[in-house]
C-alpha cells in the first residue's frame, strides 16, 4: 500500500498498475482519520491510500 500526496497522486497509480497489473484502490483520507504517515514519495501529508 502507498500514501499519496495529491502531488504524487499519478506516480503511486502509476507504480501500483506496473507492480500488479490490475486497477489500483484508491481511497481518500477523511479529516477524522489523520495519519502519522507521511506520503510515500515526499514528506507531504498524505490525501489517498493506494492499493
Amino acid at each position: 500500500m502507498y500514501y499519496a500526496c495529491e502531488e504524487h497522486i499519478e506516480l503511486a497509480l502509476d507504480i501500483v498498475v506496473d507492480e500488479t497489473e490490475h486497477p489500483p484502490i484508491v481511497d481518500k483520507i477523511e479529516q477524522n482519520q489523520k495519519l502519522s504517515t507521511t506520503c510515500s514519495f515526499c514528506k507531504n501529508e498524505p490525501v489517498y491510500t493506494i492499493k
